[in-house]
């Protein structure tokens, strides 16, 4: 069965459907560059309302397999791929399968080379999934109404997670987190609970934590503007880490600016500087915002980390509070575990702030 996607610029790719052959897709195209790690991309929150495009040509090689799901849920719109191949993992399922169990169209056959190539031209694009190709002006007139009727939502989380010999308890505050953020945090000795971002502060300080981990998730952090004070409030009581859209939160808060990237970072071999240390490390990326480095001026906030590629802003710290963010994935899934010592600093600054008040 033929399928089209059309972008908003009216250009149009062919392809055939697999998955779920009668779902729709309407979002923004978004492009990943990692060769392994479509399961964990694809229940990858960030990835919510986007069309999830994999530049490498063979997707689906080793099936789906169990425990590797980043959430409960997929929240993509759609899937991308040149050639499908209909391997089937450990869970007994293809991607194909697993696709249309999740209800989730997809789209195969496709020159991923010609749409990953137009998408870095002319920045990140909104497009549709159809049965035909559409007009500029159909496109127009679809987008608005498809887009909201499709639109999905994270499951955001209230749980908790016990580590075998826990030093501290971590409170995480939940925009779509990723399972291997929890498991790094289990891994470090420390339990876990996952709190939705609506929570207030008086429900986060009857949990008693020890650390706040403001986490990553989907969206423009601009969307989040109501929720800056609750971050400001969490500053002024514990030690505070952000990841990802935790990061750009964590500077919104701070009096720091964020802007929209051509087509964002989305891949399993970000170069990344550790200025602290002057290393650089291999790191697994999911985003499209970034932090301006111009609105630091007047905050209490420094750069810790730049991308090697792009010279982006990939780590924040505060000079006076236990404020650290960095904007890549430190707990992979998928991805190298280059940068899995972020929740060892975290550690250490619940530690300097359990021993100054005890």
């Amino acid at each position: 069965m033929k399928k089209y996607l059309t972008l908003s610029d009216g250009t149009t790719f062919e392809g055939l459907a697999f998955g779920d052959h009668n779902a729709l897709a309407a979002g923004e195209v978004v492009f990943n560059t990692g060769m392994t790690g479509y399961q964990e991309a694809i229940t990858d929150p960030s990835y919510t309302n986007q069309l999830l495009t994999f530049t490498y040509p063979l997707i689906g090689t080793y099936g789906i397999f169990k425990n590797q799901n980043q959430s409960s849920q997929s929240t993509c719109q759609a899937v991308l791929v040149r050639h499908l191949e209909n391997e089937i993992g450990d869970a007994n399922l293809s991607l194909d399968a697993w696709l249309k169990d999740l209800h989730i169209p997809g789209m195969s056959n496709l020159d991923t080379r010609a749409l990953t190539k137009h998408i870095r031209q002319h920045g990140t694009l909104k497009a549709i999934i159809a049965n035909e190709p559409l007009t500029v002006a159909d496109f127009n007139t679809l987008y608005p109404t498809l887009s909201t009727e499709l639109s999905k939502k994270p499951q955001l989380q209230h749980q908790t997670y016990l580590a075998l010999h826990a030093d501290y308890h971590v409170v995480v505050i939940d925009f779509g987190i990723k399972q291997g953020i929890i498991s790094e945090l289990l891994a470090a000795n420390c339990d876990v609970t996952v709190l939705p971002y609506t929570t207030s502060l008086a429900e986060i300080k009857q949990a008693h934590p020890d650390g706040i981990l403001i986490s990553n998730g989907p969206d423009d952090p601009s969307v989040y503007t109501d929720y800056l004070p609750l971050i400001q409030q969490l500053e002024a009581c514990y030690p505070v880490a952000g990841i990802c859209l935790g990061h750009q939160l964590l500077a919104l808060a701070n009096g720091a600016k964020t802007y929209q990237l051509p087509f964002g970072h989305r891949g399993l071999n970000h170069p990344v500087k550790l200025l602290t240390s002057n290393h650089t490390i291999m790191t697994s990326q999911n985003h499209g915002y970034a932090v301006d480095p111009a609105s630091l001026k007047d905050t209490d906030l420094v750069v810790t980390a730049v991308e090697g590629d792009d010279h982006t802003i990939e780590g924040l710290a505060m000079q006076h509070m236990p404020v650290i963010s960095v904007q890549f994935h430190p707990e992979a899934n998928p991805g190298p575990l280059d940068a899995t010592n972020f929740f060892h600093q975290f550690k250490q600054l619940m530690h300097k702030e359990v021993k100054l008040h005890a």
